[in-house]
């Protein structure tokens, strides 16, 4: 690849303004040349208030353009597989959005496409590169709580308005998402314990729908045991009376509790005594993310979340809601 990655982004919506967007500008070595929306006023809007050169309507316009190095998916997922295999039939780098695709066979597939190709494929799930994150992740390899024993995640939210009015919200239509609120929040879930802890290799769980205020699941329970052989439970309900989000690692010295989502500090605790850390999110959340993939196209680095970390991470979730 060049010293320079051009990228190009296919779906130019909310998740591109503040997020992800402006770090592929902000990055080093990293530019943004052009935008795609299937609306062609609101890629033209964007493109003049993010000072991109090009923008689209087309999205195999936007791939097959020759100024265009690299291409960030950043659409739901129902079309994440067709654009990746577009992407990569063209020869060029995937960064893709998360959940990576609608489900586990999708992704291989996406997978086996970039090989075929022989073109690098990554996945959003920044977390992996949020220095909060990564102090977590430090402390465990440090041994500050001991061995790893068991890992709890707890994930309750209220129903929003748009619930309970039952409008239409593509996030819990399953054929534009996959399943519910699990595969657009669960996902980055289990994607970071794993990044901590290792691949999980055994899952089960249940889901229902209790409140009723769409089609799919708003509550999935699930056991999980990871290679290492430590062993994880997790609950989530989309349909609570509180908003809770906490994650809790038991070692044999200690534990960490965090939130993948909110600002609460991560707290240590380890002989008798409470330790809160607190470690700000950088303006543009994906940009340290996006850094590392620029440096693995560039030859400077690796990224940590590529095509088979993210497939795993959709296994674990089919396995969870019992599809596979």
């Amino acid at each position: 690849m060049k010293t320079k990655i051009r990228w190009g982004i296919i779906g130019c919506g909310d998740v591109t303004e503040v997020k992800s967007g402006p770090g592929f500008q902000k990055a080093e070595n990293s530019e943004l040349v052009a935008v795609m929306r299937r609306n062609g006023k609101l890629a033209e809007d964007y493109a003049r208030r993010h000072n991109v050169p090009k923008w689209y309507d087309d999205a195999y316009k936007l791939i097959n353009d020759p100024d265009v190095d690299a291409v960030y998916i950043a659409t739901p997922p129902s079309t994440h597989k067709e654009y990746t295999l577009a992407v990569a039939s063209a020869k060029k780098p995937v960064y893709v959005e998360k959940p990576m695709a609608l489900n586990y066979n999708e992704c291989i597939e996406m997978v086996d496409a970039c090989k075929k190709f022989n073109v690098p494929l990554f996945v959003a799930y920044y977390r992996r590169a949020l220095p909060r994150f990564l102090k977590i992740k430090s402390l465990l390899q440090d041994g500050t709580i001991g061995n790893v024993q068991a890992v709890n995640i707890r994930f309750f939210q209220k129903p929003s308005e748009s619930d309970i009015n039952k409008t239409y919200n593509w996030h819990v239509d399953p054929s534009i998402a996959g399943c519910g609120y699990f595969c657009d929040l669960g996902c980055h879930m289990i994607d970071l314990i794993q990044f901590f802890l290792g691949k999980i290799t055994e899952a089960s769980g249940y889901n229902s729908n209790q409140s009723k205020l769409y089609l799919v699941e708003d509550t999935v329970t699930a056991a999980f045991k990871f290679e290492s052989g430590i062993l994880g439970s997790g609950v989530w309900t989309f349909a609570s009376y509180q908003n809770l989000d906490e994650t809790e690692i038991a070692g044999s010295k200690g534990k960490i509790v965090y939130s993948t989502f909110s600002n609460e500090p991560v707290k240590l605790f380890t002989d008798n005594k409470t330790e809160e850390i607190i470690i700000d999110h950088p303006p543009h959340v994906a940009q340290p993310l996006i850094q590392l993939v620029v440096n693995d196209l560039s030859g400077t680095g690796t990224c940590p979340s590529t095509g088979e970390t993210g497939a795993h991470t959709s296994f674990v979730m089919d396995k969870i809601l019992g599809r596979i």
